[in-house]
């Protein structure tokens, strides 16, 4: 084994978790997660392992990542896609158990005490990664809320998704022009964070991680696109990349906070607000 992957079986505080909504630690101090509004051009990547969106090199246009929990300012690097064959599974976080067909990882490096990724996974406050569940677009769903109808996807993620018929086989390219990661995220201010690792090798356990409280909406058409992504090349194809996803890991006593305020009176009447801030299709919260 490689030596630098150690961390990924003896760490204690790797990625992901499984988040149970009854431990959250509500933190009233949290702030606004905060990503950078202009377009970015990059190149969508068949790895074998993962489809990643990596920013074009040279660009002056950054990204930059920032509020939350964070005190420091991360530059966006790259974009990973872990997803499933069938719908129940597919996403690397839980929430209470449950997964999702796809999640979507945004990771950067901290900007302001390093160079680039590579230095900064090895140095306190290195990385920031904002998790984005994905799930399917489903005509009857919103009727659970009515100010829900209308998520029919989402437009940026449509962009991302134009280009998988380009990248099916390990090597493959495709450029990706004037992309908005701020229009990736889902309509909410509300997350939960915790401090772990990447879930890539050598899974650096220098990551602070933002888990979004609301998914983004997927065509079933763009799943079938993703879902037709390979390992190998045009040679050897070998199987399908879906389940690329790596299994939760224990929590070891680390501490999940919430900017959710579950004591909130007004949640979950007439889809409220806090009732929409809370919206997971897939999710059982525990009763408020």
């Amino acid at each position: 084994m490689n030596p630098t992957w150690n961390m990924c079986n003896k760490g204690r505080r790797q990625s992901p978790i499984n988040i149970d909504p009854a431990k959250l630690v509500y933190d009233p101090h949290l702030r606004h997660v905060h990503v950078d509004k202009h377009r970015i051009s990059g190149t969508l990547l068949n790895t074998g392992q993962s489809v990643i969106f990596r920013v074009e090199k040279g660009t002056t246009e950054h990204v930059n990542i920032t509020g939350g929990p964070l005190i420091y300012k991360y530059r966006f690097e790259e974009l990973y896609m872990h997803f499933g064959l069938e719908n129940n599974q597919g996403s690397e976080h839980q929430i209470n158990g449950i997964t999702f067909p796809a999640e979507i990882q945004l990771y950067g490096y901290n900007s302001e005490l390093y160079r680039n990724m590579s230095e900064a996974s090895l140095g306190s406050n290195g990385i920031v990664a904002v998790s984005i569940m994905v799930q399917e677009f489903l005509s009857a769903a919103p009727l659970l809320c009515p100010s829900l109808v209308g998520e029919e996807g989402n437009d940026e993620l449509r962009i991302l998704s134009s280009g998988f018929n380009n990248v099916v086989y390990r090597g493959d390219k495709w450029q990706i022009r004037h992309l908005s990661l701020a229009g990736l995220l889902p309509d909410t201010h509300r997350y939960m964070t915790y401090d772990g690792s990447t879930t890539y090798p050598g899974c650096w356990e220098t990551t602070t991680w933002l888990i979004m409280n609301r998914p983004v909406y997927i065509t079933k058409q763009e799943l079938y696109a993703l879902r037709q992504l390979r390992q190998g090349d045009r040679t050897f194809a070998k199987a399908k990349m879906a389940n690329n996803f790596r299994p939760p890991k224990a929590l070891h006593h680390r501490t999940v906070r919430t900017n959710i305020d579950f004591s909130d009176s007004h949640s979950g009447k007439n889809c409220g607000s806090m009732y929409r801030e809370m919206y997971y299709k897939a999710t059982q919260w525990p009763p408020l």
